[in-house]
């Protein structure tokens, strides 16, 4: 069945060319890391990618003031969301509301790697649990 949700008459572009940039380097041995500010493109999302094969390793406790957005694309991850802890898997989608914080581990076996959508045309982060850095 064919969609049609809205008359495209009734949207007027904007002027923003189509762009392309790159996330990430796939010919890199290893999970995939990166991130792209919606800056870049004058959009209000910007997308980060994020893996490791450590098992029980991910992103530590931290809090954004906007939503975010995790698409596990390979492995499985525990989430802690508030009071909320999700497992999710290859192609499944958790949603972490503006001023949850939240954090993610990797379950495994094997890799995790997820695309994180933030909400913002930046990524704008503060770290809730602090690790001792010793001084240089």
């Amino acid at each position: 069945m064919a969609r049609r949700d809205f008359d495209p008459a009734s949207v007027t572009p904007d002027g923003r060319p189509a762009g392309m940039a790159r996330l990430f380097d796939p010919a890199k041995d290893g999970p995939w890391r990166g991130s792209l500010p919606g800056q870049t493109f004058g959009s209000g999302v910007t997308v980060l990618a994020y893996g490791t094969d450590e098992i029980g390793v991910g992103p530590r406790l931290h809090v954004h003031p906007y939503d975010e957005t995790f698409i596990v694309v390979e492995g499985r991850a525990r989430f802690f969301v508030g009071d909320q802890t999700l497992e999710a898997g290859q192609g499944e989608v958790v949603f972490g509301p503006a001023g949850v914080p939240h954090r993610f581990e990797n379950l495994g076996p094997g890799r995790l790697q997820t695309i994180d959508i933030h909400h913002s045309p930046e990524w704008i982060q503060t770290d809730l649990d602090q690790v001792d850095v010793p001084p240089s």
